[in-house]
């Protein structure tokens, strides 16, 4: 799906599914993205002929820079707001209920929702340069919407650094010892070994097992549907607040 600006696509190569997206702002997710990927997991999801899902994003730089800052600061009400947020928690439920299992190919920083989309992947596979921000509280909301995917991950004790400490990076290694990537490796090119590596494996195993085993990764969430709605009109009203609406416009002109 090709937008006037970026865009989300998948590719079918011998069981393996490869979901791609792209913003020129960084890999940012702007609502037509967020939509885009939602429905693409769901589709795939359902296709008998994929036997495992590689989740990419273009480029050798960043992998994910989260919200788009130009539709935040455009958001004029609590249903638009919610409306946004929402999104996000679409795209995580739908890698949620994904009867495939799914690998996050990391090869660079990944921020807010971005870290989303990380934890909501059953396995994440990354670079050394693939640092990590939970910058919501920085801008005066919080990840609301991520934030069960990425304590589920991490634990308690790990997320509430992250989402208290607003505006430190964590590196990769940091990320690995805390259990959100399962391997980090020293080049794109030793990541994109791996990941081919264990979707050639999973490829050839079994996809009842595999699909039951997911279903045991994610017990426990069967309440995300409705639970990560509510957080976004959390995030929807927060957004609105003079506090934030100033936050944002500093970082728009730092960039």
């Amino acid at each position: 799906m090709q937008h006037k600006e970026g865009h989300v696509s998948s590719t079918l190569d011998h069981g393996i599914a490869t979901i791609e997206f792209y913003h020129p702002a960084s890999n940012s997710l702007p609502a037509a993205i967020l939509t885009d990927l939602a429905k693409t997991i769901n589709d795939i999801g359902i296709d008998d002929r994929v036997k495992v899902i590689v989740l990419k994003s273009v480029g050798d730089k960043v992998f994910c820079s989260g919200a788009s800052f130009d539709e935040l600061i455009a958001i004029n009400n609590l249903e638009e707001g919610t409306k946004f947020f929402s999104g996000f928690a679409n795209v995580i439920n739908a890698m949620r209920r994904c009867h495939k299992l799914i690998i996050a190919r990391v090869q660079g920083k990944a921020v807010g929702g971005g870290v989303g989309l990380i934890a909501a992947a059953d396995y994440a596979i990354a670079t050394e340069s693939a640092a990590i921000k939970l910058s919501e509280l920085a801008v005066g909301i919080g990840p609301f919407v991520v934030g069960p995917a990425v304590e589920k991950k991490v634990g308690p004790s790990a997320f509430s650094q992250l989402a208290i400490d607003a505006t430190e990076w964590r590196s990769a290694e940091w990320a690995k010892r805390n259990r959100l990537y399962a391997e980090v490796h020293t080049t794109i090119q030793e990541m994109d070994d791996a990941v081919a590596r264990l979707a050639d494996k999973l490829a050839h195993s079994n996809p009842e097992a595999m699909s039951e085993l997911k279903k045991i990764f994610w017990k426990g969430t069967e309440d995300w549907d409705k639970l990560l709605v509510e957080r976004a009109a959390i995030s929807g009203r927060l957004v609105l607040s003079d506090f934030t609406r100033n936050a944002i416009n500093k970082f728009k002109k730092k960039d």
